[in-house]
């Protein structure tokens, strides 16, 4: 099946604007509409839109605004349209059940949907046309919604190079309070710790706390919504982590060793729980760092000898420190290949260690 536009994307924020651009890379023409006329003009600019809006009958409506504004916009779709609608919203119970109240009529043609995909920046100018390659992409449709319609959304998520993975509302929201949600609370908090840090404090920053923290500088307006529109999933969640974190509290009090060596295995059995690279499961992986000039080129040097070494990356970060010139590279790589490229990258002149 392939997907028949023309498609009205619905908001020209960075899923909007992505999704444009996905799209109109295979071909489908797409038309936007968003009540910024600066983000509609820069999301047009891009490349996101090629039919006129306010003249296209689309086949699919595609909504992509702000949560609070996500149901009334799904249910005018609806009304209005004789299109399948669907939304890339992060959270599906709530409003499905605000646009049930709105447009019963129409509830059929309705499939929610949610690309795990984003970033902490946002606006049309953080758009790309492979945001959501290789990445899931949940479709939750409800009890009396259409196949045909359902099949419709599938084909969206493949056309913009994302998988589609079946879920029920309920189903999604508390996968996502425990994968994301939560997961921005917990960053946001101890973010907001460093606020008020003494300046010598924070100029023992690594990589460790950036890690932590990177998602907390999200949108807070924009996350103030998704939270309190998933709070029924999250409460559930933040009464375990703060069971939790009592326990550690008594832990440490009374200089439980063996309790606080659970707290922390715990941890690693989580982070080995996550999926590896493309969605398959973890694999033996460990961290090679490689001090690199903070010249123009060095990086590019790098990769260039990696690849030439034949060693494939898994994934990297960049720890810099405002002491030393240069930064520490860190390069995941299958553990099996690590010595390897080691011993490869020191006859090449790079200093390396474990």
């Amino acid at each position: 099946m392939t997907l028949d536009g023309p498609v009205l994307v619905v908001g020209a924020g960075l899923l909007g604007t992505s999704i444009g651009l996905a799209l109109r890379g295979q071909g489908v023409d797409v038309a936007l509409r968003d009540v910024s006329r600066e983000n509609l003009r820069i999301a047009t600019g891009l490349g996101a839109a090629n039919t006129d809006a306010s003249a296209v009958r689309p086949r699919l409506v595609v909504v992509a605004v702000p949560p609070d504004h996500l149901a009334e916009q799904v249910a005018e779709a609806l009304r209005d349209t004789d299109a399948v609608v669907t939304d890339v919203g992060s959270v599906k119970s709530a409003p499905l059940a605000e646009v049930r109240r709105l447009a019963p009529e129409g509830l059929r043609r309705y499939v929610g949907s949610h690309p795990m995909a984003g970033s902490e920046r946002s606006g049309p100018f953080a758009g790309s046309a492979a945001l959501f390659d290789g990445r899931p992409w949940a479709v939750t449709p409800h009890e009396s919604a259409d196949q045909a319609a359902v099949a419709v959304v599938e084909e969206l998520a493949r056309a913009c190079g994302a998988t589609p993975v079946i879920f029920a509302p309920e189903e999604h929201d508390q996968a996502v309070a425990r994968t994301s949600h939560l997961p921005h609370l917990l960053a946001a908090v101890v973010a907001g710790r460093l606020a008020d840090a003494p300046r010598e404090h924070l100029a023992l920053s690594g990589q460790g706390v950036r890690d932590v923290t990177r998602i907390a500088a999200g949108d807070p307006g924009l996350w103030q919504q998704i939270i309190t529109a998933n709070t029924t999933a999250l409460e559930g969640l933040l009464r375990d982590v703060r069971a939790d974190v009592d326990h550690l509290l008594v832990a440490l009090s009374g200089g439980d060793r063996a309790a606080i060596a659970d707290v922390l295995g715990r941890g690693v059995t989580g982070t080995a729980a996550i999926p590896g690279k493309h969605g398959g499961p973890s694999r033996d992986e460990t961290t090679v760092f490689v001090a690199v000039p903070d010249h123009p080129g060095e990086l590019a040097r790098l990769f260039g000898d990696v690849g030439e070494i034949g060693v494939n990356v898994e994934d990297v970060r960049i720890d810099h420190d405002p002491a030393r010139e240069y930064g520490l590279l860190e390069l995941s790589v299958a553990a099996d290949a690590a010595d390897h490229l080691l011993e490869a990258l020191e006859a090449r002149g790079w200093t390396t260690h474990r």
